[in-house]
């Protein structure tokens, strides 16, 4: 599985991220649609992670729903 089929089923997949980050708003995944360097930020502001961290977490979790 690659990002894009996340990002073209992002209201499907927006469930699992609000699970996984509970911090993130409703208008949080609006804003993020599916964009993975938009949820990258989101995660930054929201819990204060670095980059690579955010990175790291997005690349753990993509790799848990293959």
């Amino acid at each position: 599985m690659d990002w894009n089929r996340i990002e073209g089923n992002w209201k499907e997949f927006q469930g699992q991220v609000k699970e996984k980050w509970g911090k993130l708003t409703d208008d949080d995944l609006t804003a993020i649609n599916g964009k993975r360097d938009q949820l990258e930020g989101r995660l930054q502001q929201r819990y204060g992670l670095a980059k690579d961290q955010a990175r790291n977490d997005i690349d753990n979790w993509f790799s848990a729903l293959k």
